[in-house]
């Protein structure tokens, strides 16, 4: 999907920007803050389509075909596609959101891109790691 790349571009931008503007004591502008709330806006967006698609895809009668949710544990691909993965990116969207609110509290900008770095790297390392990379290519 085309949207997963931009999510991942923006995530990827947006983390960049805060980490260079952080150690090159920049100031906290408008652009930054429109960087920032729009890899929120797509991680969201990402969010609800990966919610769609796991009930679409109808994940509860693969487990029920394969015997319960201890059969899925035990096979390394079912436990990635259905456990690790939907877990690990709604943990790096709780990320970018706290990251997002806490930044918005900070007054001055060392500190907003102290904040916006930690939680963004975070993220997008959480989503580099569960990224499906043989599906990508």
């Amino acid at each position: 999907s085309k949207w997963a790349y931009l999510v991942l571009l923006v995530l990827v931008l947006a983390t960049f920007n805060a980490l260079i503007k952080f150690f090159g004591d920049k100031e906290f502008d408008a652009r930054d803050f429109r960087i920032s709330l729009f890899a929120l806006i797509t991680m969201h967006i990402q969010l609800l389509i990966g919610i769609i698609l796991y009930f679409l895809k109808d994940y509860f009668s693969v487990i029920e075909e394969v015997g319960g949710m201890g059969e899925v544990m035990k096979n390394s691909e079912l436990r990635n596609l259905i456990v690790e993965h939907p877990t690990t990116m709604i943990v790096a969207v709780v990320l970018i959101t706290m990251g997002y609110s806490k930044h918005k509290k900070k007054l001055v900008s060392k500190p907003k891109f102290k904040i916006l770095s930690i939680f963004y790297s975070l993220a997008l390392l959480l989503v580099l790691a569960k990224i499906p990379w043989s599906l990508w290519f």
